[in-house]
């Protein structure tokens, strides 16, 4: 195993630098196909989140690896290399895998314990199955950092730890108020109908507010998200959708703002934001209450000074977050993770071995075919039962003075540093390499079928 990961987050680079060097789903396709194209990358896939960007690669060499993986992210981020690279963080190998299974646990996430990085990650497979550059590594790894995200949910409770980003944006612009409290008979602006507008949308639906308004680019989309809403059997808000062209009216109707699209330039403009603001101070209401979760940024951080308008976005997050407690539960998670990260190794590098014990026994079975022929032709007097009873004795010779030998090779195999048993048996064997490397690619062609719609 050779897993590299080279990445920038909320923990090494500051807001403006990620908001830069934010990846679009069009971008995130290329850079996959470029690294694949690339030496030394065998397979990849890019976790792109509001807060993080990650390139997962299986790479042949380190260095090599992470000059070629950095440059890529420079190139498709649009943020120079010169300006990147302070900001980029390197893993290898088991601290790669150690990162990965962290942030799936939701520990390396600006909110600790957020669940919603969980189907981040997912998205991130899927994408990497949907363009054929995630091959068996990358499978495992992701679905199995799905899996151990599942449980520390589950068998501890990080989850008191932490929430969504929706949630901690919404509580810090209620201020210290109960969210509730301060969300009751309000009426929402959302922007956006992708799963994190969603879930704001529902999450201000609980908190009881009034109305809720969901303007989005694809008037579909924003439509269904509000009959969703809408239903009785959902939250049962009054909902409604409205055209991006109505988003500066709505605007002034609004109490509360929660923006999250995939634009690339400013949905709401400092002028748009102080038109509104101006209009709730002429009428006497309170100021304008604006959540920007986007990534780059929905609203123009010029709405931070506008009088009558607080704004609340991905940078003010970010120091918030740093004051926020840990719950107890934190160290609960990580003792998971070290567990999992060590029995994911062991069982990838006992797969590693595995290739070499099949060609190994190929190998005897046509020792043993060969042997057979030879002696029908020294023995044409056998009868079938004479011959199959030669041929099954020879088989179980060959089977038993195989076995211990192939099972304690597995077992050392899956200890750390047991990479070098595969080559001992190889040149012990004087296999050809050829056949244990057309075993290992019938393999991964049968883990690229299985893994296809399982995320």
């Amino acid at each position: 195993m050779s897993l590299l990961v080279v990445g920038l987050s909320h923990r090494s680079a500051p807001v403006s630098v990620l908001e830069r060097a934010s990846l679009p789903a069009d971008t995130r396709t290329k850079l996959l196909q470029d690294t694949l194209a690339a030496e030394p990358a065998a397979e990849a896939t890019v976790l792109a989140t509001c807060n993080r960007i990650e390139l997962y690669a299986d790479v042949d060499k380190f260095h090599a690896g992470v000059a070629e993986l950095s440059t890529l992210l420079a190139q498709h981020s649009g943020v120079g290399l010169e300006e990147l690279t302070p900001y980029l963080y390197v893993h290898y190998e088991d601290r790669a895998v150690h990162h990965l299974f962290s942030v799936a646990c939701g520990l390396d996430s600006m909110v600790v314990g957020e669940g919603q990085i969980l189907g981040q990650i997912k998205d991130a497979l899927a994408l990497g199955q949907d363009l054929h550059t995630a091959g068996r590594l990358l499978n495992d790894l992701f679905q199995q950092a799905l899996r151990v995200g599942k449980r520390a949910h589950s068998e501890t409770g990080i989850d008191r730890a932490g929430q969504s980003l929706v949630t901690f944006g919404l509580e810090q612009l209620a201020d210290g108020a109960e969210v509730e409290t301060w969300a009751r008979g309000k009426r929402a602006l959302v922007i956006g109908a992708g799963s994190m507008s969603s879930l704001a949308a529902a999450t201000l639906a609980r908190a009881g507010v009034a109305e809720i308004v969901i303007a989005n680019r694809t008037l579909a989309r924003a439509e269904r998200l509000a009959e969703i809403l809408a239903e009785p059997g959902g939250t049962g808000v009054a909902a409604r959708a409205a055209e991006m062209a109505a988003v500066g009216d709505e605007l002034g109707r609004a109490d509360v703002v929660v923006s999250c699209t995939g634009a690339t330039g400013l949905v709401l403009t400092g002028d748009a934001v102080e038109a509104a603001a101006e209009g709730r101070a002429a009428a006497g209401r309170e100021p304008l209450c604006l959540l920007d979760l986007a990534m780059p940024r929905d609203i123009d951080a010029a709405a931070h000074r506008i009088p009558g308008a607080r704004l609340v976005d991905i940078e003010s997050l970010a120091d918030a977050s740093a004051d926020a407690p840990m719950a107890a539960d934190v160290d609960q998670v990580r003792s998971i993770v070290s567990d999992e990260v060590a029995a994911f190794g062991a069982a990838q590098r006992a797969a590693h071995i595995t290739p070499t014990v099949v060609a190994l026994r190929t190998m005897a079975a046509d020792v043993v075919a060969s042997e057979v022929a030879r002696l029908e032709g020294r023995l044409p007097g056998l009868d079938d039962k004479q011959r199959a009873e030669i041929t099954q004795t020879v088989r179980r010779v060959v089977d038993k003075l195989l076995h211990a030998p192939t099972v304690r090779v597995k077992q050392l195999a899956s200890e750390p540093g047991g990479a070098g048993y595969a080559d001992a048996l190889r040149t012990l064997f004087d296999l050809d390499p050829e056949a244990v490397a057309s075993v290992s690619r019938a393999d991964l062609n049968d883990a690229d079928v299985k893994n296809r719609g399982r995320v």
